[in-house]
């Protein structure tokens, strides 16, 4: 993995200079090129510094160390602010799997996935098109499920690797331990996508957006991005304003099927709309709710069973700041 480096639109050298990559970390480690997956991210149209990450990788794996994790995951930070780390234990049948992961982001962050590289590890053992379907299950309704700034760009990774040295039984696709992996990895993902939301560019809140009453799942889901990825309503989070009004108008826009007239909104307890129309509120009390850390929007459409939910950071002067002079 690089940082500061996107090694895009490079042309023909940047795909070599990849290549010349993983051959490096490939010699150094003793395994095969194509067994070395490549990341980068960073400014656009740059070539890589090779002069500058070949003696790198020697000096990297020469000190790699499973107590280097954190060292790591500050490498590969960009205009993050924090390294952001999870790890759980998983009780399977034949005893303990674990699941650790690391991640980067913190602009251009939106579906899908966006600018952030994501690298979960586990001693479970399991089939690559097993993980995969574990993986991408988890993707689904986490890191493509959050918005910082609606933007993406032409870098995002999550890899999933396991070893098997948990010696446990190989994960089988319906069973009680595929199952419980599932769910710590839900878990471990959901960690990571807020802590990318936590510390978004210029971030100040996370509002969790919570879609119910969808005729669908699909329909909650589009609602709920809308929500989180409006701009009004992200300055609105920013400003702590109770300004039901953006976040209907985003709802109505997303092109699920429901009627206005049943929809109620919700920030923390604090009820703003109710059956399509405003609702008596105390303004100091909602104002206090989104001064929080974090809160929650509820959108209840009235229309069905069908539930979603999205994570969005707000929008401040800070972002604009922060990307006003990104490369110079």
């Amino acid at each position: 993995v690089n940082s500061g480096n996107a090694n895009a639109c490079t042309g023909p050298q940047g795909l070599q200079d990849a290549a010349t990559t993983a051959e490096a970390v490939a010699e150094a480690i003793g395994c095969a090129p194509l067994e070395v997956a490549v990341c980068s991210t960073g400014v656009i149209g740059v070539p890589l510094p090779m002069d500058r990450i070949l003696p790198a990788i020697e000096t990297a794996t020469a000190a790699a160390a499973p107590d280097r994790h954190e060292q790591a995951a500050r490498a590969i930070m960009t205009t993050d602010t924090v390294p952001k780390e999870t790890a759980v234990e998983v009780a399977l049948s034949g005893g303990t799997a674990r699941i650790g992961a690391m991640a980067k982001g913190s602009g251009m962050i939106a579906p899908n996935m966006a600018t952030m590289l994501a690298f979960l590890t586990t001693d479970a053992a399991a089939d690559p098109a097993v993980l995969r379907g574990l993986l991408t299950r988890a993707v689904d309704k986490t890191f493509n499920c959050i918005s910082v700034d609606n933007d993406t760009s032409t870098n995002d990774t999550v890899l999933l690797l396991a070893n098997g040295q948990s010696e446990t039984a190989p994960l089988v696709e319906g069973g009680a331990d595929h199952a419980a992996f599932a769910e710590a990895l839900d878990a471990v993902c959901a960690d990571l996508a807020k802590r990318l939301v936590d510390d978004g560019e210029g971030a100040t809140k996370r509002a969790h957006i919570v879609v119910q009453g969808a005729p669908d799942g699909d329909a909650a889901k589009a609602v709920a991005r809308a929500i989180a990825h409006s701009q009004l309503c992200k300055t609105a989070f920013f400003g702590e304003d109770p300004n039901w009004g953006r976040i209907a108008c985003a709802a109505g826009y997303a092109g699920a099927a429901f009627d206005p007239d049943r929809m109620s909104i919700h920030i923390g307890g604090v009820t703003l709309m109710r059956d399509g129309t405003a609702e008596p509120f105390d303004e100091a009390e909602a104002k206090a709710v989104m001064a929080q850390r974090e809160f929650t929007v509820t959108v209840d459409l009235g229309a069905g069973s069908g539930e979603a939910a999205y994570w969005s950071s707000d929008l401040s002067y800070d972002y604009v700041r922060i990307n006003a002079d990104y490369r110079t």
